[in-house]
């Protein structure tokens, strides 16, 4: 080992090298989220998007940087695991008293795999668990604020609305919260009967997230609890409330899988988190974190509730069901809703598409706004589980087809690389087993993903039904990336008009197409929809199949306009109530 350079031991000065690393991470974190109320005031949407970018940025080039310095300090005893053992107890006391201390155990091992890059996990060098039984004591003002359920309670909300103020001011408080509160009232009658609202308590950080801002909290009465998610919108004129939402499926969709992440800052992460488990308890923690921001602890959360499942379950990892895919071998845990993606060493014909361009697709989704109707992607390396917990039939495609990726060492499999998405199932198995109601509701579903998408700037490349999916809550969102691109990248053209019969009955087009050239009148002809279910679509959504609609979302986005989405369906909007 090194000799001491006067300033305490190597592995003290190396553990205090990532420790401040992490201090600096969190400054400029919380210095760039802090910005969303100005942009949400300021109805600055084109700067909400850059301060989200540069977020997502900043994680991977503070460890770029903290990872240089570190093999710098350490020199030849870079990779010394029992140096790096010292390192992490050292690290582990400083952080000992920390709010956010998982957080910082999370940015430990980010640096340790850096350096390491470990096939699976060791605890003598990384937090595989966390390293405190509990977080620190909670300080004597907690992260919500709570309003006695006392006399009326359109007043009750109004007190909370003005609480949480803003310029511009509200458009019309008094409105808005006669109108939250036939909300809650309608909600707490159907639930609770006579029973009274005894208190209600708000997150003290506002939630923002693209041109929304959302005040989360939970109406309570005894051991009930009722979530209450209450959108803002900035009008221009003033604030309006949008919508009132206080069911847990409800706020779980303004949560998903599919939204980009909020700009949201505690000093606390994980009180926040326990909150909104108790208003989301089929939420999973690593969601949470993800949702937040925190989309790094999100993968370690998520990491770890693996190895938990794997250790309290017996079945085994198989082929994901769905047409078989040709550029990614999709396999899941059947009692596990994730599934997990390895790309193929080999993509065949007629795709075009590489490794790296798929890598770039799935980095593009990242950084998108992904509208409710992307699923996030959680991205892994090194990974290594047990032999046994692989059906012969996976193991056997995965050694086939992704023999660059996976390998089989010591009863282990390991993986080099792989995605991981929430499970849904597959449009089309779906639309076969459902009813006539959720078909027709699902085709709906299905047009409105693909113009959300639109309006973000974003094509699917393939409308083919296997590639959306259907949530738990009956959402539809698109999973399959290897094609898809910007809208501003396509040409949608008019389909040409045939001169004459033998143009009419050509087997090949008899007009030049170019790569980027798309026929929207062709669409349904690949989207698989019959009968009842393709009527339904085409009463609700045949401008998709017209050139005009992409010409004018092109435009719009050329003009730099930044489109309305909303997480909740139209008629949960309070403007349709008034």
């Amino acid at each position: 080992m090194a000799p001491d350079q006067g300033n305490g031991s190597l592995a003290r000065r190396g553990a205090d090298a990532i420790r401040h690393a992490f201090d600096a991470y969190r400054r400029k974190f919380r210095q760039i989220t802090h910005r969303a109320r100005s942009r949400f005031e300021g109805q600055e949407w084109r700067g909400m998007q850059e301060d989200a970018r540069e977020r997502l940025d900043l994680y991977p080039r503070v460890i770029t940087r903290v990872v240089a310095d570190v093999r710098r300090i350490l020199g030849e005893d870079a990779q010394d695991r029992t140096l790096w053992a010292r390192m992490k107890a050292a690290y582990t006391q400083s952080i000992a008293r920390r709010t956010d201390f998982e957080l910082a155990e999370t940015f430990f091992n980010s640096v340790t795999r850096r350096i390491f890059a470990t096939v699976g996990v060791d605890p003598k060098i990384e937090y595989v668990d966390s390293d405190f039984d509990a977080p620190p004591p909670p300080v004597d003002e907690p992260v919500y604020r709570t309003y006695a359920g006392r006399g009326p309670i359109p007043a009750l909300v109004r007190d909370i609305l003005a609480e949480y103020s803003f310029t511009p001011a509200y458009v019309d408080i008094d409105r808005d919260a006669r109108l939250v509160a036939g909300e809650i009232e309608a909600r707490r009658r159907g639930e609770w009967g006579a029973q009274p609202i005894e208190a209600v308590e708000i997150l003290r950080p506002v939630f923002y997230r693209n041109k929304g801002a959302y005040l989360i909290g939970r109406i309570r009465s005894g051991n009930r609890l009722m979530p209450l998610a209450v959108a803002l919108l900035n009008a221009g004129q003033g604030i309006v409330v949008d919508a009132a939402l206080t069911t847990e499926d409800d706020v779980s969709i303004v949560f998903s899988f599919t939204h980009s992440y909020f700009h949201m800052d505690a000093d606390r992460p994980h009180d926040v988190i326990q909150f909104l488990k108790s208003i989301m308890p089929l939420k999973r923690v690593a969601e949470l974190y993800i949702a937040l921001g925190y989309n790094k602890h999100g993968k370690t959360e998520l990491y770890r509730d693996l190895l938990r499942h794997l250790e309290g379950s017996t079945d085994k990892f198989k082929i994901a069901p769905g047409d078989r895919g040709m550029v990614m071998v999709v396999f899941t845990l059947p009692s596990y809703d994730v599934v997990f993606k390895v790309i193929r060493d080999e993509i065949p014909f007629p795709k075009t598409t590489t490794r790296p361009d798929v890598l770039k697709k799935y980095q593009l989704v990242f950084n998108h706004d992904r509208a409710g109707r992307l699923a996030d992607a959680q991205e892994f390396e090194h990974l290594a589980f047990d032999r046994d917990r692989f059906s012969d039939k996976l193991l056997a495609e995965l050694m086939d087809t992704a023999g660059d990726s996976v390998a089989i060492r010591d009863g282990q499999v390991v993986i080099r690389h792989l995605y991981t998405q929430r499970r849904m199932t597959p449009l089309n198995l779906y639309l076969r087993d459902a009813t006539e109601v959720t078909a027709r509701d699902a085709a709906l579903e299905y047009g409105q993903a693909i113009k959300d998408l639109a309006a973000t700037n974003i094509f699917p490349g393939d409308l083919l039904l296997k590639n959306f999916g259907v949530t738990r809550h009956g959402r539809v969102a698109f999973y399959d990336y290897d094609e898809l691109c910007l809208l501003a990248d396509c040409n949608f053209r008019d389909m040409p008009r045939a001169r004459d019969l033998d143009e009419e009955l050509a087997a090949e087009p008899w007009f030049y197409v170019g790569a980027e050239d798309l026929f929207p009148e062709e669409f349904l002809t690949f989207m698989g929809l019959y009968g009842t279910v393709r009527e339904v679509f085409l009463e609700a959504h045949r401008d998709l199949l017209s050139p005009d609609f992409w010409r004018r979302m092109q435009a719009r986005h050329t003009a730099g306009e930044v489109l309305d989405i909303f997480p909740y369906r139209q008629g949960r909007r309070l403007g349709t109530k008034s």
